[in-house]
């Protein structure tokens, strides 16, 4: 069954966004807007303002009891133990082969630790930690709460004057606070290389607080579209796309999320293989691509170097902000250096891509000892 064909569920906000004129598509189960006035001036938005983007889909989890930490290290390479209050780490769910179930952020909050899952794999997810973490560890899928995203280097401006006090945190960091009498759990971090916020609230009060954001001049709403340029221009995988169970954390580039001391005591699914990896360099790279031409170059087309078949592209279009097509994919690491010059094939034709270093467009995140 397609899932076209299958239940398609709604969010909270399902009217608020056609009442907005969303064109509303299937994605992860739900009606979710893809494009309001058309993807290209909504990318652009969020890259000089704030663009408002209905992230609600993903599952938000919260993880709590005596040994919360520890258990979610047996299946995480994260450091949680090391965490403090309100710090956030980017981790994966992995297999025992050491490859990504799924990729995830974590952070530790007074009631425990609260997870964001990708909407397309969250019950997966869910059952994968319900039958590997200990029965005295309670796990609470958070279905009564939305998330909003707001992302852009004005999105600050936007927020503070909503809810005062969100300036006081840096990137990958989170807090609780108060709009009127509704709690809201705030984090400094996004999905587009900007600079922004992700906004977990009651589900009933968000068709409100999307309205207070809206309100502001900064403030356009985002579909999905744009969201998906701007995470490519940003350089960041995609899950179901760019990684899936057979991709390691090491040729995705993902070794950062393998904490120090886990990468010298292991006890994660596939640390063997992948501690292994960390030390003899991976045989594939997850690298980009400028193309040839205004073609844009989809997911699946195959990358040759001659006549021999070195990758494959797993992430590709136009990107508004460099005004060119642009992709992401897997080559031999042995052609992964920058300026190599290779091909993809595309309905027979074949189109130049060269090797470049990513992100396509600068991240602009505010992290906490930065210069300003």
């Amino acid at each position: 069954m397609s899932e076209d064909e299958a239940e398609i569920l709604e969010l909270p906000l399902g009217d608020w966004h056609r009442a907005l004129g969303a064109r509303m598509v299937p994605f992860a189960g739900y009606a979710m807007p893809i494009q309001y006035e058309g993807i290209m001036a909504e990318h652009l938005w969020t890259r000089e303002s704030a663009g408002l983007f209905d992230v609600s889909h993903m599952g938000q989890l919260m993880l709590a009891g005596d040994g919360v930490e520890e258990a979610l290290e047996a299946l995480i390479p994260a450091d949680v133990k090391g965490l403090s209050e309100g710090q956030m780490r980017y981790s994966l769910l992995l297999n025992d082969a050491g490859g990504i179930l799924d990729d995830l952020m974590i952070t530790k909050t007074p009631m425990g630790i609260y997870a964001v899952v990708n909407g397309a794999v969250k019950w997966d997810d869910i059952g994968h930690l319900r039958e590997f973490l200990p029965d005295e560890i309670t796990l609470n899928h958070m279905e009564d709460r939305a998330l909003l995203a707001l992302q852009g280097p004005k999105a600050i401006e936007a927020l503070a004057r909503v809810v005062p006090g969100v300036g006081r945190l840096f990137f990958m960091e989170a807090g609780s606070f108060l709009w009127g009498h509704e709690p809201l759990w705030i984090s400094r971090s996004g999905y587009t290389g900007e600079d922004g916020f992700e906004i977990s609230v009651p589900a009933e009060a968000v068709a409100a607080l999307a309205d207070a954001l809206l309100a502001q001049p900064e403030v356009k709403p985002i579909g999905l579209g744009a969201r998906d340029s701007l995470r490519l221009e940003a350089g960041l995988p995609l899950y179901g796309h760019d990684l899936d169970e057979a991709t390691s954390p090491i040729a995705a580039g993902l070794g950062f999320a393998i904490s120090k001391r886990r990468r010298t005591e292991g006890g994660f699914p596939g640390s063997e293989p992948i501690l292994q990896t960390l030390k003899d360099g991976a045989s594939t790279k997850r690298i980009g691509f400028m193309v040839d031409g205004r073609q844009p170059v989809r997911e699946g087309a195959p990358i040759f170097s001659g006549s021999t078949q070195v990758g494959t592209v797993t992430s590709g279009g136009f990107a508004p902000s460099v005004q060119a097509p642009i992709a992401i994919g897997f080559v031999a690491t042995a052609q992964s250096a920058p300026g190599t010059a290779l091909e993809a094939e595309v309905r027979g034709k074949r189109i130049g891509l060269i090797v470049t270093r990513m992100p396509f467009v600068p991240h602009n995140y505010v992290r906490r000892g930065a210069v300003q």
